[in-house]
Order: C-alpha cells, then sequence, then structure tokens
C-alpha cells in the first residue's frame, strides 16, 4: 500500500473543468441508457443547463412514457438507437450496466469524447464542504454493510443517507445539498458496484471496503483480473482506512496495490480474533483492536454477535466492515451497538419465512450468484435446498463440494438447474435431487411441496437460488415473495398452485 498523497485524475479532457456547476451550461451531454440513473443523470444536467440527449435501444411503453417525462425537462430522448454517437457530443454519461465495448463507446472513442458515469459526475460536482464518502464495494453483501454502516451512523447523531448503487442515486444527493434550506449531510454511507467504479476514475473516498472477491460479472469485465481491478478502484486515495476481508487475501493485495493519502491503513475483519489493527470476534463479541490505543495490547468491545440480525457468518462479516468504517470515521462503540442493534435487513435476505412441522424456510433469493449461495449455506447445518435459474455462466462444482455435508435434499427449477444437477452428481452423489421441469406460476409452490417432502424436524429449507431470476422471474424480489406466498400456503395446509 503506497504512502504518498493522491489528486484527482486529469486525464479526463470532457471533464476539464466542470467541477464548477455553472460550466455545465450549454455543454452537450450524450446520457447512454434510460434507466433509474441514467434519467437521474439527464435531469440533473439538464438542470445545470447542459443540452441533454439520452439514448437507448430499447422502444417498449416505460422507456416512451420516461421519454415523454424528461422531453417536458428540455432533455432530447433517442429510441432505438444505441450505437450511434449524437453529433456535438462532448462528454457521454453512461448508465453503470452499460458494457465498455458498447458500439456508442467505440463511436466516442473514435471521436476523442470521454465517458464516464454519473457517480464521477456526482463527485465532480460536491461542493467544497461536501460531506466525506464512506465507500462500500464487493461481490456480496454490499446493500447489507451499507445500510448497516447508515444505521451506525444515524445511531452516531450524524446525518446520513445510504446512496449510491443501493438505489439512491448519488448526484441527486449530492446536488440536493446546494438547493436553499438544505441541511448538509456529515457523511454519506456509499454502495459502489464494478460497474460504477469502472467508470468512476476520480472518485477519492475517506474510507473504503472491499468485502469479497469471486467470480462475478465476468462477461461484462473480461476477466477476473479485471473484475478486481475495478473493485480496487474503491481504495484509490483513501484518506484515514482500506477495510479489507481477512479471509479473502485477494482483497488485501488490492489495498497493497493502492494508491493512498499519507497515513492512511489497511484495517482487516475476520470472524476469527482479530490481530493488530483488526475487528473480529472473541466470545460472542465484536471487538476492535484496530482504532484504539495501544492496540497491541488492548481490544474495545462493540456489539455482541446476537446484536446482529440474522447473525449469520456473513452477516457478522458485513457488520464488522460496516463497523470497521464507522470507526474509520470516529463513531464511539457505543453507536456501533445501538446502530446494528437497530438495523433490519431488506427483503429476500436469508429472511426467516415460517416454520411448518419443525422445519423452517428461509428466503435467500438475493443470492443470485454462487459466492452468496455458499455463504447462506453456510448459516445452516441440515438443508434442503432450493436452486437453480440463470446461471450467467457460473460452475457450481465448488459450491457443491463445499456445501454438500449440509445438504438433505435438493430441489432444482430453472433454465439452468442441470448445471448444479450435474455437479451435485459428481460431488454429491447421495443427495436427494428433485429436478422441476416446469417454469409456469406454479413452479414455486411445487418446489415448495417437494422441499417439504425431503425435509424433517429441524431441517431448513433454505431457497439461496446462486443463479439470476430473470428466467422466470421480472427480478429476485418477485421470486422470493413467489417462495413466501407457497410457504405461507403450505402452513395454511392448502398447498395449491399460486
Amino acid at each position: 500500500m503506497a504512502g504518498h498523497q493522491v489528486t484527482p485524475l486529469s486525464g479526463l479532457s470532457g471533464l476539464s473543468g466542470l467541477s464548477d456547476p455553472a460550466a455545465w451550461s450549454g455543454k452537450h451531454i450524450t446520457v447512454a441508457g434510460l434507466g433509474v440513473s441514467g434519467v437521474s443523470a439527464a435531469r440533473a444536467l439538464a438542470g445545470l443547463g447542459a443540452r441533454v440527449t439520452v439514448v437507448d435501444g430499447g422502444d417498449g411503453e416505460a422507456l416512451r412514457e420516461r421519454a415523454a417525462a424528461l422531453g417536458a425537462e428540455g432533455v432530447t430522448v433517442r429510441l432505438g438507437d444505441a450505437a450511434t454517437l449524437p453529433e456535438g457530443t462532448e462528454l457521454v454519461v453512461t448508465s453503470p450496466g452499460w458494457r465498455p465495448d458498447s458500439p456508442l463507446f467505440a463511436a466516442a472513442a473514435e471521436a476523442g469524447v470521454d465517458v464516464v458515469g454519473d457517480v464521477e459526475i456526482a463527485w465532480r460536482l460536491r461542493g467544497e464542504n461536501a460531506a466525506p464518502w464512506l465507500a462500500v464495494t464487493g461481490t456480496n453483501g454490499k446493500t447489507t454493510t451499507v445500510q448497516m454502516l447508515a444505521s451506525i451512523l444515524t445511531a452516531a447523531g450524524l446525518r446520513t443517507a445510504a446512496v449510491g448503487n443501493i438505489g439512491t442515486p448519488i448526484i441527486d444527493v449530492v446536488l440536493s445539498q446546494d438547493a436553499p434550506g438544505a441541511e448538509p449531510y456529515d457523511v454519506l454511507a456509499v454502495e459502489l458496484s464494478s460497474y460504477q467504479l469502472h467508470w468512476a476514475p476520480s472518485v477519492r473516498a475517506h474510507s473504503g471496503a472491499v468485502l469479497n472477491l469471486a467470480p462475478d460479472h465476468l462477461d461484462w469485465h473480461g476477466s477476473m483480473p479485471a473484475y478486481a481491478a475495478d473493485k480496487g478502484r474503491v481504495f484509490e486515495g483513501n484518506q484515514v482506512a482500506c477495510v479489507y476481508n481477512v479471509a479473502d487475501p485477494r482483497t488485501e493485495h488490492l489495498v497493497r496495490e493502492a494508491d493512498v493519502e499519507e497515513g492512511c491503513r489497511a484495517i482487516g475483519f475476520t470472524l476469527g480474533a482479530p490481530a493488530v489493527s483488526e475487528l473480529g470476534v472473541v466470545d460472542g463479541l465484536l471487538v476492535d483492536r484496530a482504532f484504539v490505543p495501544d492496540r497491541q495490547k488492548n481490544a474495545q468491545e462493540l456489539a455482541e454477535v446476537a446484536d446482529i440480525k440474522p447473525a449469520a457468518p456473513h452477516n457478522i462479516a458485513n457488520a464488522l466492515a460496516a463497523a470497521a468504517l464507522a470507526r474509520a470515521f470516529g463513531v464511539q462503540p457505543a453507536a456501533v451497538r445501538e446502530g446494528l442493534r437497530a438495523f433490519r435487513p431488506d427483503a429476500h435476505r436469508i429472511a426467516h419465512v415460517a416454520d411448518v412441522d419443525g422445519v423452517a424456510y428461509v428466503d435467500d433469493s438475493k443470492a443470485t450468484n454462487t459466492h452468496a449461495a455458499e455463504a447462506s449455506l453456510a448459516a445452516y447445518e441440515s438443508i434442503v435446498w432450493i436452486a437453480g435459474g440463470l446461471a450467467k455462466g457460473a460452475t457450481f462444482d465448488d459450491l457443491v463440494t463445499r456445501s454438500a455435508k449440509r445438504l438433505r435434499g435438493v430441489v432444482l427449477m430453472g433454465a439452468d438447474r442441470a448445471l448444479i444437477g450435474e455437479a451435485l452428481a459428481r460431488h454429491a452423489p447421495d443427495v436427494p435431487v428433485v429436478d422441476l421441469d416446469r417454469t409456469d406460476t406454479g413452479a414455486m409452490a411445487e418446489a415448495v411441496r417437494e422441499a417439504a417432502r425431503l425435509a424433517g424436524p429441524g431441517d431448513t429449507v433454505l431457497m439461496a437460488p446462486a443463479c439470476a431470476s430473470m428466467d422466470m422471474f421480472v427480478n429476485y424480489n418477485k421470486r422470493g415473495e413467489a417462495f413466501a406466498e407457497a410457504v405461507h400456503a403450505l402452513a395454511a395446509g392448502r398447498g395449491k398452485d399460486a
């Protein structure tokens, strides 16, 4: 971990001089994508006087409604053509999911036009007294960790918001501070995806964390090293702390590779007893050996494991990372405890739905990749696993090998279920498997009935699909809702197709 002063990158010609909101007036900006962040960026930049054109390859009813709303605000929207660079474009602002090899960006490169994301724009537009950012990234656990962090900061009496990839566009929050009478934020808890980090080269957080690294979105990034490098950008220019996962050496490697400000420290978190400059767990307590006097000899109790709901191992790790960032910002131990006690995770994240005939039913529909599913499976001893969906190029041998001893049975569903079935045949041949060859609206109800047939008292029926949901459901939320509905139907003795 280098120890020298870092200044924001200056190689972005399209952003030269645009840290002043007034400098955007009259600039020709193309926004790529008509999703949440694209609409937010278009409105914000148009509000600053820029001449904004939004391009999107789609042309559905929902997009036309958004286009009409933006048109009323003076934004030009071009649907059905996402490849042609509008004439006169001086800067392209992309939505996070657009691939770097998109034709629009190739056209921008040929024209000498820079491409950045909305997070980069938000960073550039912060005022002189802007709230510092505590930034979180990682393959899994980002949203939960950021929400835990916001809860801790709030318990400390600080005005904060959970922003970024978590759902609230950060550019909206940054610009809202310029409104007359706006109450300033003390600090922002910022979730950043690998996509967002890729397009935000100038961001310099107060402190940052990489929770974990596992293969994901490799079709977008091109390789695991490229994916990791984009995640590692969260550490660039950190002022106080770079927080890494002791159990994942790749995250520590990213810290060592980062250029940070003088005095910035590497802070680890672990589910075991912490070494010096780490947070960890001792006798059911979360303890800090990083932000205490004489950390060679002393540790500070922060909270009890029982304060974390649910107290699954990966959720404890999330809490430790959140606590590390809060402590880096000067938050006292009592506020860490209070914030963790007050926190409740969003729906479909290892959520207990009901107990039926001595069997617990747990919804972790958010476990959309193998890394997340493995963490979920590790939280229970005897499991009937409901899995499957869109694999997104994933393989399942490692997941099955590490989880086989916990599996009492498996119910497979979804487009790529055979990939999981083949891994089970190789590494857990004695585990009973039900293969559901249906994708209609009643499939989840049948999956729950089959899981109930395989389960016995003391078991957990866990839906942690290890796959994306879009083969059968609009999103993971709808999949989780279908699971909960099927469980409640089972509990009511109906068990009919949803």
